[in-house]
């Protein structure tokens, strides 16, 4: 993997199509296989569909979400060495917000969940009351007619605004420089002050009448029950951590992983190679050990893979990559399937089906190699294009709203 990595960090334009780490971890043994391919977001051939369903995903997004809360509050409760679990604790609730964020209210904004008006348009409306994300109404209109259009990854795209005016990157810039210029914004009070001052504004403005009184209903019963029972630290540190300054962290790191840039001069830009382009799967993982090491430099190449799976590849993917995130490439490509629900294992099939019309997937291994990969994209991106002068009539303090988009 480390070879996988030099070269994904070495190039302007990554190779991200390399030997595939997946196949590798055959070598572990079988009933380890379904958990990985879950975790990692890659099916191996002939793996099938456990038969997920939109309401599985409803439901185990906000079982994990209660249960970090209940985790989180149990720690604040018992204190001294307990506090110690505020860490898992925030984690399963993040977790659980990102899901219901992610999968749950972007299929609602596409009439995809259930694929009824009713019941999508009622969730989408709890969700956003509850996360204090772009009402769903702005977002189902400027997610689809801005970001699954012409439009994609053009100046009207909101993830571009995002990218040259929110994290402040352009064009020419180094990928050294975007680095820095990332871990800045994800240290800084400032940034995530105006993050959560956005969310409340694209929350509120357009916001169905129903979103705004569910909002207020339950925080403002929030804030008076901890209030009168002088509980208002739990209130913060229980649920307005994961929400504000993680759930940001999140979102941002997400944001740096969803679509590439167009090369310049590029002239087909309507055709399915094209879009399809744009977007890659991200799977997590490394290529496992050789089993023709010698046997020490085997339990050490051992030691490593498993450390950097729960110390690297385990957070990336259950507080950033969380749910379909992973195969990104392929809501793109079918925005309205019916089997959204089975992510992996639907992806898996539509890209071994192999029809004529249809462009290869692409994919790229790990959460750094792929925010690498996205911001060198954007390094030898066209600077007339991505011109900053021409995003003047934008709104600065919407922009966040498309950190999610």
């Amino acid at each position: 993997m480390a070879v996988i990595n030099r070269q994904l960090l070495s190039t302007a334009r990554p190779v991200v199509e390399l030997s595939d780490p997946r196949q590798s971890m055959t070598a572990l043994p079988a009933f380890l296989q379904y958990p990985l391919t879950i975790f990692t977001g890659k099916a191996l051939p002939g793996q099938t569909s456990p038969g997920w369903t939109p309401t599985f995903h409803l439901v185990t997004a906000t079982a994990s979400m209660v249960a970090g809360v209940l985790v989180s509050t149990l720690g604040l409760a018992l204190g001294g060495a307990f506090l110690l679990l505020l860490l898992p604790g925030w984690a399963v609730t993040l977790h659980g917000m990102r899901n219901l964020r992610m999968m749950i209210y972007h299929q609602c904004s596409h009439r995809n969940m259930y694929r009824r008006r009713g019941p999508d348009r009622f969730i989408g409306h709890a969700i956003s009351s509850l996360l204090i994300i772009q009402n769903f109404q702005r977002y189902s209109r400027e997610h689809v007619s801005d970001h699954h259009a012409l439009d994609h990854m053009t100046l009207k795209d909101p993830t571009v605004q995002a990218f040259l005016v929110s994290l402040g990157m352009s064009p020419r810039m180094s990928r050294r420089r975007m680095w820095r210029r990332l871990l800045g914004k994800l240290v800084s009070p400032r940034f995530h002050f105006a993050f959560a001052l956005s969310r409340v504004r694209s929350f509120w403005h357009e916001s169905a009448r129903s979103e705004r009184v569910s909002a207020l209903a339950l925080y403002g019963t929030a804030v008076t029950a901890t209030g009168l029972t002088g509980t208002w630290q739990a209130l913060l540190v229980v649920w307005f951590v994961p929400l504000v300054p993680l759930f940001q962290i999140s979102n941002t790191l997400r944001l740096c992983v969803k679509h590439t840039f167009p090369e310049p001069g590029v002239q087909d830009r309507r055709s399915r190679a094209y879009f399809a382009s744009l977007t890659n799967a991200i799977f997590i993982g490394d290529r496992a050990p050789s089993a023709g090491l010698p046997a020490g430099r085997r339990a050490l190449a051992w030691t490593r893979w498993t450390l950097r799976l729960l110390f690297v590849h385990a957070p990336s993917r259950y507080l950033v990559l969380t749910g379909d995130t992973v195969v990104h490439d392929y809501h793109h490509r079918q925005p309205r399937s019916t089997d959204w629900s089975n992510y992996i294992f639907a992806r898996h099939q539509d890209a071994t089906a192999g029809a004529p019309n249809q462009p290869p997937y692409h994919e790229v291994w790990g959460l750094i190699p792929a925010i690498s990969h996205v911001f060198d994209s954007l390094s030898a991106a066209d600077p007339q294009e991505y011109d900053l002068d021409r995003l003047q009539s934008v709104s600065k303090r919407e922009l966040f709203a498309a950190f999610d988009d």
